[in-house]
């Protein structure tokens, strides 16, 4: 069985797919919600396989909403606008329906995340330690040895205690490798070592007595932090 949720601020688009849900029987709605940013506590305790996610939305769109998750359920975009469907494949989504959504159209990307359900799961083994590109040379960093990673537009600035490492990748692609149980993005341009943040003063974070913004569409993520700490 998937899980899936419901993030639409139209009560019409959100009957229609939960109707949608209620055919498929390899689908379970674990809720439907209005506003993006209460969908998070059940995206926090639950085990959120696929999100039906709206671009559309008050307080916080789909697009920004759904890069401010750190590790975010499997998502399909549900959206009255077809302008956004190059960004939003950026960011892995599965499928991207245009409304008013055809019931074949929405079989054909549900059948898609059950195609990846099914597929075996690579076991790879739990390393301490990342390799990195720097100046042709493959550089060993161990996690326990990062500060933050800062993002320099087509690069990104490893910050270590001792050293500092400039490497060709971008910031949401080197923080999706490292382990969520250590990192967390607090800004587009930030993912800090959780385990380095030593004093939080509203949105700044203070690591080796240096502040770092914690951004705003990240603050709710970040929350949610301190709440399971």
């Amino acid at each position: 069985m998937i899980n899936c949720i419901i993030l639409d601020d139209e009560p019409l688009a959100i009957k229609v797919i939960e109707n949608f849900i209620k055919k498929t029987d390899f689908l379970n709605c674990l809720g439907s919600y209005s506003n993006a940013n209460d969908s998070l506590e059940i995206i926090k305790k639950e085990e959120v396989d696929l999100m039906f996610l709206d671009i559309n939305m008050p307080f916080i769109d789909g697009i920004s909403f759904l890069k401010g998750l750190e590790n975010p359920p499997k998502t399909i975009i549900t959206s009255a606008h077809s302008e956004y469907a190059i960004e939003s494949y950026d960011l892995d989504v599965i499928d991207y329906l245009l409304k008013p959504i055809p019931f074949s159209r929405f079989e054909k990307a549900v059948n898609k995340v059950l195609k990846l359900e099914k597929e075996p799961k690579p076991k790879f083994p739990k390393l301490d330690f990342v390799f990195v590109r720097v100046n042709k040379l493959n550089v060993k960093i161990n996690y326990e040895d990062i500060l933050v990673v800062e993002s320099l537009k087509d690069y990104i600035k490893i910050v270590t205690k001792n050293k500092n490492f400039i490497v060709h990748t971008t910031l949401t692609s080197f923080t999706s490798a490292l382990p969520k149980s250590k990192f967390i993005r607090i800004h587009r341009s930030t993912t800090a070592a959780i385990n380095k943040i030593d004093v939080i003063d509203g949105s700044i974070a203070y690591i080796e007595k240096k502040p770092y913004k914690i951004g705003g569409i990240y603050r709710e993520a970040f929350k949610s932090l301190l709440v399971n700490f």
